[in-house]
């Protein structure tokens, strides 16, 4: 398997239920995206270089117990994280129906204890503090933070998967303390907890 090849070469370790999961992943994601449009990249190619771009920042995170993804779409990063780490608890948090339909059911086929899926706009989430934020190609840096500020506390890190624009919107969300870790087109965004 590609996938596992890519993390033995930059040391990342993980068990084989994780690598058998991301199989059944794959497969679940490729039939229900033909009818559903769940993501428009569907080749198995595609979707391990989605995978490896989901699970790379484990190789610099601080240890964290639970997340929320912000518009976790088809499972990216949200659920692919949940599946590296099982013992971390994972919040997806995505509005459209459809695409929370196909992670539930990935969720139940999988039994996949760790994860919730919420149904809704992150801005109406309420009641939910996580140590960790992630999230992937949903809209700019400043909004991000806005939009998740009740998920948040004093302790919180935030992880986003940013592109090329990204020195533009740090300069619209004037935060002063963070790292950027460049890997192929992506840049990750790690706002780490004081």
């Amino acid at each position: 398997m590609i996938l596992k090849t890519e993390c033995e070469k930059i040391e990342l370790e993980f068990d084989k239920d994780f690598y058998l999961n991301c199989e059944k992943y794959t497969k679940t994601l490729q039939e229900w995206g033909k009818i559903h449009n769940l993501s428009a990249e569907l080749e198995t190619e595609k979707i391990q270089k989605n995978l490896m771009d989901s699970i790379y920042p484990l190789k610099f995170l601080k240890d964290f117990t639970s997340f929320a993804d912000i518009g976790t779409g088809a499972g990216y990063p949200g659920l692919i994280i949940a599946l590296a780490r099982p013992d971390v608890k994972a919040y997806l948090i995505e509005p459209r129906a459809k695409r929370v339909a196909f992670l539930n059911f990935i969720k139940n086929s999988l039994k996949l204890d760790n994860v919730e899926i919420i149904c809704d706009r992150v801005e109406n989430v309420k009641d939910l503090k996580v140590d960790l934020i992630t999230s992937r190609a949903v809209t700019n840096t400043a909004l991000l933070l806005d939009l998740t500020k009740d998920l948040a506390f004093e302790n919180t890190s935030f992880l986003f998967y940013k592109g090329s624009m990204l020195e533009h919107e740090l300069e619209d969300a004037k935060i002063n303390s963070y790292k950027i870790y460049p890997r192929n087109d992506r840049n990750y965004l790690y706002i780490e907890s004081k």
